[in-house]
């Protein structure tokens, strides 16, 4: 939900976050605890897995190979991104994605260097969010990659 709140207001026009938004962001968060927030974190990296599955695909259709073409823009974009994004954080964010673009979970991949770190937590925010943008302009659809997620939400609750 907070990717597809986040994408809806960059379409808008309003990259910058609704200050109320943010606190009853920082508020859930800190509600969590422990376990909610490795639970949530790992979340994000089962985001960015799934979207890396799908660009992945997409990438194979047209002979393409995903890691060439969707890292080098993604550590571009992060970099554009020195408030959000630490520079030593854009390392572990590639690193993760091309974990995610050869088929590795990305939490198991990140779990061999260690906890994360606090500057680490927008950075994995922001390439789910640049993941879920670039399939969005792939597909032109500005609603695809919440709904590919949405729809195998959905299908899991089904099994």
């Amino acid at each position: 939900m907070m990717i597809d709140s986040r994408l809806k207001a960059v379409y808008d026009g309003q990259p910058t976050t609704d200050p109320q938004q943010q606190q009853l962001t920082d508020q859930f968060t800190a509600s969590l605890g422990p376990q909610g927030a490795r639970d949530l974190i790992d979340g994000s990296c089962t985001l960015i897995y799934m979207f890396m599955r799908w660009l992945q695909l997409a990438h194979e259709n047209q002979d393409k190979d995903v890691i060439e073409y969707v890292v080098p823009s993604l550590v571009a974009s992060l970099r554009q991104m020195p408030k959000s994004v630490r520079p030593e954080a854009i390392p572990t964010m590639a690193g993760l994605v091309l974990a995610a673009g050869t088929g590795l979970s990305p939490s198991l991949w990140r779990r061999q260097y260690g906890d994360w770190t606090a500057s680490e937590m927008n950075a994995l925010e922001a390439t789910a969010l640049l993941l879920a943008e670039h399939i969005n302009r792939i597909t032109g659809d500005r609603d695809f990659a919440i709904r590919l997620i949405s729809e195998a939400l959905s299908g899991s609750n089904q099994d």
